[in-house]
């Protein structure tokens, strides 16, 4: 049975006080009568009306997404500036084995993740296209060609024995160290696809980027593998987005801001940065109990030979004098003798004995 009803609205609109506007929502109040002309003879139906409204201020919102998006290009470079201050810090196969291949793979995942969220948005939004798609080509450019090299680089000096193996073998293990990479990418996005209400917590857990360089500097007792302006940069420009999509109280996104979530981002990851700087200046195990170190080579140990006799620094070809203190010469486990700066700035390059090329332990 069809029924064909009329509606007459009679409604007034006020606007609300100007202490609840803010700059790109307006909010008004609607009130009024909705009428229905009865179709027999038992009357007119009368409803009260009451609605409460906002009306967005579009230029404002896109003005506030493209200093949003500047904002991402400005850190982008920067973190690129900070990447190439990296890799000059360890430009040798010593140098660029110390660093954690899973704290750079972590970073790289997150800029991917990023690079896609922000192009998703320029499709998305038509007319902030330009702005969005410039934020996801810097963040490409940071994890495609940066954060890969460097990845790539710390892989060949990890894996120093197998230059020689012939190009069949180093192809076989760089298609695996590559899809392990993309499949982690893919898998994350499923995860938090799933997951999505607990995006915060997932947060969490991919701010982490710091502990695997953490524990690989106790376990290898590595020596400065991260220059301390790469370490502050990077935490300070990685809480830059999230600081202000869960901080800013006037975003764009409009999402639910937490102040406690942002200060315990904070105290997490500076908590991170603060122990890399302590063993970047202390030592790799200085906040380790000394009875749960395992036992260390130790380069200062006295020689079983005649200690009136010298011998030659193959490093520096100068003269080393047994007789000083046992400070000024240190001595590998291959038994070859070397000035204490002169070996150091060797292990520097490589870990390999200057004389016999025998594995060294760590200095």
């Amino acid at each position: 049975m069809e029924k064909h009803c009329n509606i007459e609205i009679a409604a007034q609109i006020s606007r609300a006080s100007s202490t609840q506007n803010s700059g790109d929502k307006d909010y008004f109040h609607i009130e009024g009568l909705m009428e229905s002309p009865a179709v027999d003879d038992d009357g007119d139906c009368f409803s009260p009306l009451l609605l409460n409204a906002t009306s967005i201020n579009v230029e404002v919102y896109y003005n506030k997404a493209v200093n949003y998006t500047l904002m991402v290009t400005f850190v982008s470079f920067l973190q690129v500036l900070l990447l190439i201050r990296q890799m000059e810090h360890s430009n040798t196969q010593s140098g660029a084995a110390k660093v954690s291949i899973v704290m750079i793979g972590q970073q790289a995942i997150m800029d991917s993740y990023l690079c896609l969220l922000h192009l998703t948005a320029g499709i998305l939004v038509e007319s902030l296209f330009n702005a969005f798609a410039t934020a996801a080509f810097f963040k490409f450019v940071v994890f495609s060609i940066f954060e890969m090299r460097y990845l790539l680089a710390i892989w060949k000096a990890t894996r120093p024995s197998n230059s020689g193996e012939g190009w069949e073998t180093m192809r076989r293990e760089l298609s695996f160290l590559y899809s392990r990479f993309y499949g982690i990418l893919l898998g994350g996005i499923l995860i938090m696809y799933e997951l999505h209400n607990y995006m915060r917590w997932i947060l969490l857990v991919m701010y982490s980027f710091w502990i695997p360089q953490i524990v690989a500097n106790v376990v290898r007792d590595s020596r400065k593998p991260l220059h301390p302006y790469y370490i502050l940069g990077m935490t300070v420009t990685r809480l830059a987005i999230p600081l202000y999509v869960f901080g800013c109280p006037k975003n764009f996104m409009r999402v639910e801001t937490s102040k406690a979530w942002c200060i315990g981002l904070c105290a997490f990851i500076g908590f991170q940065a603060a122990v890399l700087l302590l063993q970047h200046y202390f030592g790799s195990r200085c906040f380790v109990p000394r009875k749960m170190l395992p036992e260390k080579y130790n380069y200062y140990r006295r020689l079983d030979h005649d200690v009136n006799r010298s011998r030659d620094c193959v490093i520096c070809m100068a003269t080393i004098d047994l007789r000083r203190r046992t400070n000024d010469c240190m001595v590998t486990p291959c038994e070859h003798l070397f000035h204490s700066g002169c070996l150091q700035r060797w292990t520097d390059i490589k870990m390999e004995c200057p004389t016999c090329r025998r594995t060294l332990p760590p200095a």
